[in-house]
């Protein structure tokens, strides 16, 4: 188990600022878009905001019920009502900083502690809070953020109205994902007791690898509602039907209740739409490949059908600059990923003894195990 360090703790005082800034943001510019009479703009704004939370709050309260299972029903009531008002995750940020201010600025020191040393499962209750918080951030951002995105970059190609804060927006929103994904993939390992710790140069690595082929990928697949925003809807509604039943015939085990199990495996559908995520501790060679390798044939396939198909539009959004970067993008990432996976990726794999009986959370040992304890992203 590694350590919540002080820089730990000041990143999720950070985390819980930008996440209240977001919310901000959000209704500032859904009340912005009302005013200048785009109701549909603000209204998907709207719609993205709250499904987002409404799917977050129920695995965060889900979580809950499982974690406290047989103790104070007082306290569990409480927590659902701070959940239906959807500040769940404040609860969470809450949990966070109060098992984190005790191991970071009291020195709690784990070496040589036992699993039942009250430091040690402080430690763990630290690092598991923040994993959860990380894994819901992953969810906002796919649910959330990557559907906003789509909307600034049509709104900006369509209607040709550029603006500095339209090109900020769209960038902090790319960097905003994959930040989310490299925090997770962190917390993930520094949950997990058999797992090497990312180093400085790893992390940077991954993060260009999940940045530059998300951007690749949103861009390319955003030109197609230039062309029609139907055809567009059905690629989307094609490439989730995939990722879900991808993550059907893995036979996942996240959740306690089918239910549950059902909306994680719809919410990973989504993820795959856009990035690569592994939902069983296994190597990911084959699948990864072919997931990106399919990335690329679709992306290149897109480009091909904008030159000989709507020429007139490839002169009014500078598609010559558009496809240099999508392609610029895509050969980059794919070298960052194949240098990770390469040269930088932690080694360490689960003891055979340790996951031959357990899977992401099998049902009966979740609480007693931890959430993430046999859950491995790729």
């Amino acid at each position: 188990m590694m350590k919540f360090t002080k820089q730990n703790f000041f990143v999720l005082v950070g985390g819980m600022i930008i996440y209240v800034v977001d919310i901000g943001v959000d209704f500032w510019v859904a009340s912005r878009y009302f005013c200048q009479g785009q109701y549909s703009w603000s209204i998907l704004i709207l719609c993205f905001r709250g499904l987002s939370s409404i799917i977050t709050q129920l695995f965060s309260y889900d979580w809950f019920k499982n974690d406290w299972e047989g103790t104070d029903t007082g306290k569990l009531k409480l927590v659902f009502l701070v959940h239906l008002f959807h500040c769940g995750i404040f609860i969470r940020y809450w949990f966070a900083l109060k098992y984190g201010c005790q191991v970071a600025f009291k020195q709690m020191s784990s070496r040589g502690a036992s699993e039942a040393d009250p430091s040690n499962f402080i430690q763990k209750q630290a690092i598991g809070a923040v994993t959860d918080i990380n894994m819901l951030r992953v969810f906002k951002a796919f649910l959330e953020t990557t559907p906003q995105l789509f909307l600034q970059i049509y709104i900006l190609m369509e209607h040709g109205k550029t603006h500095f804060c339209q090109y900020a927006a769209i960038i902090m929103s790319f960097c905003g994902i994959s930040l989310s994904m490299v925090d997770y993939h962190v917390s993930l390992r520094k949950s997990l007791p058999d797992k090497d710790e990312f180093h400085v140069l790893s992390k940077f690595m991954y993060l260009f690898y999940k940045l530059l082929t998300i951007t690749s990928w949103i861009l390319s697949i955003s030109l197609i509602t230039l062309l029609s925003v139907r055809i567009f809807v059905i690629l989307l509604i094609f490439l989730w039907i995939c990722g879900f039943t991808w993550t059907l015939k893995q036979h996942t085990t996240f959740c306690k209740s089918k239910k549950m199990e059902y909306l994680y495996r719809t919410v990973v559908g989504i993820i795959l739409i856009f990035s690569f995520f592994n939902v069983k501790g296994r190597r990911t060679k084959v699948c990864i490949s072919v997931y990106y390798a399919t990335h690329t044939v679709v992306t290149l396939g897109i480009l091909f059908v904008y030159m000989f198909w709507k020429p007139s539009i490839i002169k009014e959004i500078c598609f010559t600059i558009v496809s240099i970067l999508i392609i610029l993008s895509l050969v980059l990432g794919i070298i960052f990923l194949v240098v990770y996976y390469s040269l930088l990726h932690p080694t360490t794999y689960c003891r055979p003894r340790a996951c031959s009986d357990e899977v992401d959370g099998v049902a009966g040992q979740r609480v007693k195990t931890g959430r993430f304890q046999n859950f491995l992203m790729h």
